[in-house]
């Protein structure tokens, strides 16, 4: 089955007023988790960041909403400033690796695994 991939945007971080605008966008916190089913369980891996941006008096401004539409403009931002190829690549090596896991922890008998 294929990795399915999915954005999380918890916070944004906005200037009340520049250049002009309100709430005006300088730092998007993310999550972006990718998940598989295998063998009847659910793998999963995830990488969080934030990205900043900076707004120029002039260029085209798109006014803070609580939507869903508004959502899926700042993943157009995320997905246009990050490397999405390269996080897609690592989080399934990570899940590839939680399928088939190639190491093991190995705990002497008489002392607890914590």
């Amino acid at each position: 089955m294929a990795i399915t991939y999915k954005w999380d945007i918890p916070q944004m971080n906005a200037h009340i007023q520049s250049e002009g605008e309100d709430n005006v966008i300088y730092t998007v916190h993310y999550r972006y988790t990718g998940s598989e089913e295998s063998g009847g369980k659910t793998y999963s891996s995830t990488q969080i960041g934030t990205q900043s941006y900076t707004y120029v008096a002039g260029e085209a401004f798109v006014p803070y909403e609580d939507t869903e539409a508004f959502e899926a403009i700042v993943i157009g931002w995320l997905e246009g400033s990050l490397d999405v190829s390269a996080m897609q690549a690592s989080i399934a090596a990570i899940i590839a690796i939680e399928i088939a896991p190639v190491n093991e922890d190995l705990y002497f008998t008489w002392q607890s695994a914590e």
